[in-house]
């Protein structure tokens, strides 16, 4: 539903056609600045038309767009340029103001799963580091049908984009936050950490690793819930990203130190210490190619340990906490090619030393010296004054 672009291969053409930029520039004649003119406006899309657009698209009963042959996937196909439009803050803060934003959000209770996954993209995008969408989304009740998506849609997939959605309208959203917290939302994380998708296992655990961090006094709730054991399982997971993200949420919750909460993994210690040397034993094997894809995990490894067992982790021994070059700042490549001014004429002087010791060069001086006058006047004439003086 889309409309097509700009015809841009024409107006490069005919701007190429107008100028070889060798010449001056010339005054345009009125017709030719008035067929540019048309020709832009043609094909310049009205942003704010189009939104209004698909608001009334939006707005329109299921059935009566069935019954004008508009199939689910030609409104995925519209969601997809709205999601374009929305990418600009502007436009996502005026979806509100044109009517858009509570069709959109009664999108995601649509029967088809395709068009509620594509509903929470959009969402998504509108709130993503934007506090006034976040707050027109959370007016809107716009929380709750994404709370409910996230819980229990039977698509996995509209589970996962549901949570993507929350996660971006909660952060830096404090009362996002008290709202997710009241609706037991701790309690639908725990039950994403048992799912066998690891995406969604992956948005999962960065969600609980950036409530915890925002609020350590959440930790008690997440050991009440049984959180930490299902973290120790997914530290052991193939997937990377998810083992990553298991131990930042494990080191949270080791880390904070409140008495009710006593350091959060003394029930799990033993099982906790036997996964870490699991995870020490592979990494000891693993490539130089691999070891350097794992430098997080290595970190997340010792400072775990060192946090639980106040010791350094055997990685340090072994000398995989830190490799060969991965502490070294990186290379000076642009001094090879673009040497100082000064450094270069330094070097140039030392060769005409080597070269001739009849005549004694004047030293580089950085301000006038007592009894240098003559030599300062003897060396600015042998040399071009614009490269080598001092800048004042």
């Amino acid at each position: 539903m889309a409309k097509e672009g700009p015809n841009w291969d024409g107006l490069l053409k005919w701007s190429l056609a107008h100028s070889d930029g060798t010449g001056a520039n010339r005054n345009l004649s009125e017709e030719d600045r008035r067929w540019f003119m048309e020709a832009m406006q043609a094909q310049t899309v009205d942003v704010v038309k189009r939104m209004k657009e698909i608001t009334l698209v939006m707005q329109t009963p299921e059935q009566v767009l069935e019954s004008q042959g508009v199939t689910p996937a030609d409104i995925e196909d519209m969601l997809d340029e709205l999601q374009e439009h929305v990418e600009s803050i502007d436009m996502a803060n005026d979806l509100h103001s044109i009517g858009g934003l509570v069709p959109l959000l009664g999108y995601l209770r649509n029967s088809h799963e395709n068009i509620r996954a594509k509903a929470a993209e959009v969402v998504t995008t509108i709130v993503q580091n934007n506090p006034k969408s976040q707050q027109l989304v959370m007016e809107a009740n716009g929380l709750e049908p994404l709370l409910s998506n996230f819980v229990s849609d039977p698509d996995v997939t509209v589970r996962t984009k549901a949570l993507g959605a929350l996660s971006s309208l909660i952060r830096h959203n404090k009362p996002g936050i008290a709202a997710f917290r009241l609706a037991n939302g701790y309690a639908a994380l725990r039950d994403a950490l048992g799912s066998e998708n690891v995406r969604f296992q992956r948005k999962a655990l960065n969600l609980i690793h950036y409530l915890l961090h925002e609020n350590s006094a959440d930790c008690s709730v997440v050991n009440e819930l049984g959180f930490p054991r299902l973290m120790l399982h997914l530290a052991s997971s193939e997937d990377a990203e998810v083992r990553e993200a298991a131990l930042r949420g494990l080191l949270e919750v080791a880390s904070d130190k409140t008495i009710e909460n006593s350091g959060g993994l003394d029930e799990q210690n033993e099982k906790l210490k036997q996964i870490l040397e699991e995870r020490i034993k592979g990494i000891s094997s693993m490539s130089a190619e691999d070891l350097g894809a794992a430098k997080e995990e290595r970190q997340l490894i010792d400072h775990l340990w060192n946090t639980c067992y106040k010791e350094p982790s055997s990685l340090r021994e072994k000398g995989l906490l830190v490799l060969p070059g991965e502490d070294a700042p990186p290379p000076d490549v642009a001094s090879k090619h673009f040497e100082p001014p000064l450094r270069a004429w330094a070097a140039n002087q030392s060769a005409d030393t080597n070269s001739s010791t009849e005549k004694k060069q004047a030293p580089l001086l950085l301000g006038p010296a007592p009894g240098a006058a003559n030599v300062q006047e003897t060396s600015n004439a042998e040399a071009d004054p614009d490269v080598h003086r001092t800048p004042q």
